[in-house]
């Protein structure tokens, strides 16, 4: 699984920053790794230079293996806080995802094929 982290200009990307952000990124979604082939990381800061509540926003994409990309985004009063709550929310929506396809597998209700038939 590749993690790639963006920033806007208004978000100082430190290396102390990535890597918080591909450890959480990681630990969180270590359970689907198999199926996710790369997330993409957004920071941003809405208000720029002046102070706002909830202005740090984070937003990740996910690519699973043979789906569309799914997405969320959070926005917090801090960059960290906006990172858990987006990571949160990813893992909360790739496992449902998941699920949702080992459930639709599992009640697949093919025809049986002729060497079956007796």
């Amino acid at each position: 699984m590749k993690i790639q982290i963006n920033t806007d200009s208004n978000i100082e990307g430190s290396e102390k920053m990535a890597d918080h952000v591909r450890s959480t990124v990681k630990s969180a979604l270590d359970r689907n790794s198999d199926h996710i082939t790369r997330v993409e990381v957004h920071l941003s800061d809405e208000n720029g230079h002046k102070r706002g509540h909830n202005d740090k926003r984070c937003m990740m994409e996910a690519r699973i293996e043979g789906r569309r990309p799914i997405a969320v985004s959070n926005q917090a009063g801090t960059l960290y806080q906006a990172i858990e709550g987006a990571v949160d929310k990813l893992t909360n929506l790739i496992e449902s995802t998941l699920g949702r396809q080992q459930h639709q597998r599992n009640r697949r209700t093919d025809p049986p094929s002729p060497e079956q038939k007796v």
